[in-house]
């Protein structure tokens, strides 16, 4: 498939270019670009920049405050952002529960949270995987037993991504254990500020503090937080998986490190001496993820493209199992360009305020951690085995 964009969307990407380069913040993008944890004050800072733009939601409709934009006007946006090295917009609030709310949500769950998440006045996390309940999802325990006008919430959840800066977070909960597991979970949106909700930290293998884990322990709950139908939460949590699938596919971000890749090999050498981009082994590596990705760019082309609704379906299940393989093949190049050089990793320098020395070029002292943290992307959102029985299901009826 050849795609050439129209003069309208030329235009249209230079504006985009154009904004980015002049509205990012430098220290924002600094930070973002060394792999700094960045603090919730950056991602506010950045999302309220777009929102004041009009472009904090682009793929939202019109009529609860999005952009309005077709398929191609939002895949260039979503290029030009990682092109510029940007944060995109925090996923649990733009592309997980906002797209729930203003599709099954009631009027009054629309107008009171879809303005306040436009504005970043909320912050959001997701509350699906619990201690034995990842891969199979259905299994969750945390119950929410209704007394009232109010659901009591008991249980916990796991791998909390920014759960430690949110003001909210969405449940699946079990409310009915007599039925088929998937059909006893409801969706339910919880203050956190709520009593009985604690947070613990768990730092993770390169040193950062992105994940935790929520206790719940006799959490009320106003029963006007639960969204649709009691007992419908499975339809609903599948509906915001295929919209976080299709992002962790993430090819803006992926062809933004491979030029980072390229300009690293053609300063590092090999053990000849010689630059790395003149290692033909190593070159014949990187050029075949190269092709990866061009070949998963075209497929989300060819998908944001033909698909009606301009709704992911379960072929976001290939986009997320070949983005994240290519995403960990770029790692595992960017380590191997540095070598030895990788060895001194101080996690401390991916933090806010450290102003130590590094003992190797910057590159260098990244690509341990990058490595590390981005084993998780073929395990996060669905593991890439469960990906492929969805497949296999979706498409070959096995």
């Amino acid at each position: 498939m050849k795609l050439t964009l129209s003069a309208e969307d030329q235009a249209f990407r230079e504006e985009v270019r154009e904004f980015m380069r002049t509205s990012l913040p430098e220290d924002i993008k600094a930070r973002f670009e060394r792999s700094i944890h960045l603090p919730k004050e950056d991602f506010v800072r950045w999302q309220k920049i777009l929102y004041n733009k009009g472009w904090i939601a682009p793929a939202w409709p019109k009529e609860y405050g999005g952009t309005g934009w077709d398929p191609i006007k939002r895949y260039i946006f979503d290029q030009e952002m990682n092109a510029v090295g940007a944060p995109p917009p925090i996923a649990f609030a733009f592309s997980m529960v906002g797209p729930v709310l203003y599709t099954f949500g009631n009027q009054a769950q629309k107008d009171h949270f879809l303005p306040r998440i436009l504005s970043s006045e909320d912050f959001w996390c997701q509350g699906f995987s619990e201690p034995g309940s990842g891969s199979d999802l259905a299994s969750l325990k945390t119950r929410a037993v209704r007394e009232g006008d109010e659901y009591v919430v008991n249980g916990s959840k796991i791998w909390t991504t920014l759960g430690q800066y949110a003001d909210w977070i969405f449940c699946l909960v079990r409310t009915d254990g007599t039925v088929k597991k998937q059909e006893g979970i409801s969706f339910l949106l919880i203050d956190m500020k709520t009593p009985g909700i604690s947070v613990t930290p768990i730092i993770t293998i390169d040193g950062g503090h992105e994940v935790n884990q929520v206790f719940f322990e006799d959490v009320r709950v106003p029963a006007e937080n639960l969204v649709g139908e009691e007992g419908k939460g499975w339809t609903y949590a599948k509906f915001l998986l295929s919209h976080e699938r299709t992002g962790i596919a993430g090819v803006g971000r992926s062809r933004h490190q491979l030029r980072k890749l390229k300009t690293l090999a053609a300063k590092e050498v090999d053990d000849e001496g010689r630059p790395l981009i003149e290692n033909a082994r190593f070159m014949e590596r990187l050029a075949a993820v190269e092709i990866e990705l061009m070949a998963l760019d075209a497929t989300v082309m060819r998908m944001i493209t033909t698909s009606k609704s301009g709704r992911p379906g379960p072929e976001s299940s290939l986009l997320k199992i070949k983005g994240t393989e290519i995403q960990q093949a770029i790692t595992e190049l960017l380590l191997e360009a540095v070598g030895p050089y990788a060895q001194p990793y101080l996690p401390e320098s991916q933090h806010p305020g450290w102003n130590g020395e590094p003992i190797s070029s910057l590159e260098a002292n990244l690509a341990a951690p990058y490595y590390l943290n981005w084993r998780k992307s073929s395990i996060y959102g669905g593991s890439n085995e469960i990906q492929k029985n969805i497949i296999a299901k979706a498409f070959l009826g096995l």
